[in-house]
């Protein structure tokens, strides 16, 4: 069985546009991260970001996780881990 799934772009069948209202603006990010992370577009983009690129979505991603997960939600939820 697979550890991640991206159900949310699969299903969402609502609006899709940033700044009505903080649900509207959630679905948004969820959507474009799912998308972002799709295997195809990341095999495009990867070879042409620039380190500079890379960096700054690292640095975005990780402190995201550090603000908002304790250890044991970064490994049960991140990771998919048991820790």
């Amino acid at each position: 069985m697979d550890r991640h799934s991206h159900r949310f772009i699969e299903e969402f069948d609502g609006f899709i546009g940033f700044g009505l209202n903080r649900e509207s603006d959630s679905d948004t990010v969820v959507y474009y991260l799912q998308k972002f992370s799709d295997d195809d577009l990341m095999a495009v983009l990867r070879k042409r970001m620039t380190d500079e690129d890379r960096r700054a979505i690292f640095d975005l991603l990780s402190g995201l996780l550090r603000k908002h997960l304790s250890e044991p939600e970064y490994h049960r939820y991140f990771l998919k881990t048991d820790h």
